[in-house]
């Protein structure tokens, strides 16, 4: 019996090894660009924010990686682009990323490259932001609206004191020279893609930069849940907006001020800092662009439904791709550097 165990063991590592020998070198890549949704094909149709990327970098590989949602494109000089699905459904799919071996990604920089809506406050339709914070607000209690209108973790942000709990809820990233503190300039998009900022009061963040008319770059935090409201009517986008000026300015100490609202960011950095413990992620190396296709919460009355159909969306696709793809080809340009030492803030 032994004897015949041994046999089968032999025979079944005999058939294993060819395979494994056989198996391909995994990709090394350079870049890792995460997108949230694409509307139909990779390329030649009408755009998500994965087909600018897709067609202009140029992506010209694909690939299909188990457990992941969306397409998933490479690059002879390694830049991986990658649909992640939207909300909670790009957490599976960059934890497919981060496991899959068919990738090298142990020297790999991440860059969250999505649309959101902007603070009207801070920017207009069409706006870039780096993020330097990003404020998760899932793990909140709420009633319904018509019963009390706000959060109910509104309530300890008044004396400045924070609920009991609240790990996870903020994540600094590091700032890198080459986006971290990009220099003031407009983006040059059509001028019907910004309008002037609300002039809104808020009651606890600090006062928030006015913006220009037309779309901007800068440096921001973003407040980042599973569920979108940029849309609400009724005044829910006003309520929603405050409530999310007063969260950040809370969870960084008064240090931040929200510029966009998103539904993916807080999960993404879940995944990639679970992943950092086993050395499979550098958080150190993970870059979050957020471009506005739309408003927090209705400016100057308008629907913002409509606004995001008007061209607000491919304002937003475009900006990512203009603000993010420099950076993109200068971490591939710089590579000898920026392998072992990503580029330091301050630096041009």
């Amino acid at each position: 019996m032994i004897r015949l165990l041994l046999l089968i063991g032999v025979v079944a590592l005999g058939l294993v090894q060819p395979a494994a020998a056989g198996a391909p070198a995994p990709i090394p890549i350079k870049v890792v660009v995460l997108t949230t949704f694409e509307v139909g094909e990779d390329l030649g149709d009408r755009p998500g924010e994965f087909q600018f990327w897709a067609e202009r970098y140029p992506l010209t590989h694909t690939l299909s990686v188990p457990a992941s949602r969306g397409p998933v494109r490479y690059s002879d000089d390694g830049v991986l682009g990658v649909v992640t699905g939207m909300r909670g459904r790009a957490r599976e799919s960059v934890a497919a990323l981060a496991l899959s071996p068919q990738f090298d990604l142990s020297h790999a920089y991440w860059l969250v490259a999505g649309i959101a809506g902007v603070d009207p406050r801070a920017g207009s339709i069409g706006s870039a932001a780096w993020i330097d914070w990003v404020v998760d607000g899932d793990p909140l209690f709420e009633l319904d609206d018509r019963e009390l209108a706000g959060r109910l973790a509104l309530r300890p942000l008044c004396p400045r004191r924070r609920p009991a709990g609240g790990e996870g809820l903020r994540r600094r990233l590091q700032r890198h020279g080459l986006a971290a503190r990009p220099r003031p300039g407009r983006l040059g998009l059509s001028a019907h893609q910004g309008q002037p900022p609300c002039r809104t009061a808020t009651t606890c963040a600090p006062t928030a930069p006015a913006s220009p008319a037309s779309p901007r770059r800068w440096r921001g935090r973003t407040c980042s849940w599973a569920r979108p409201w940029a849309r609400c009517a009724s005044g829910n986008g006003e309520r929603r907006t405050r409530w999310a000026r007063d969260w950040i300015a809370l969870w960084t100490d008064g240090r931040g001020v929200l510029a966009m609202t998103d539904c993916e960011d807080q999960g993404v950095m879940d995944v990639l800092a679970l992943h950092a413990r086993s050395g499979r992620v550098d958080l150190g190396r993970v870059l979050i662009l957020r471009t506005a296709s739309n408003y927090s919460r209705e400016a100057d009355g308008r629907d913002q439904g409509v606004k995001f159909a008007e061209g607000g969306a491919v304002a937003g696709f475009e900006a990512a791709w203009r603000v993010g793809a420099p950076v993109v080809r200068a971490l591939v340009a710089g590579w000898p550097q920026y392998v072992t030492t990503p580029p330091r803030a301050g630096a041009r």
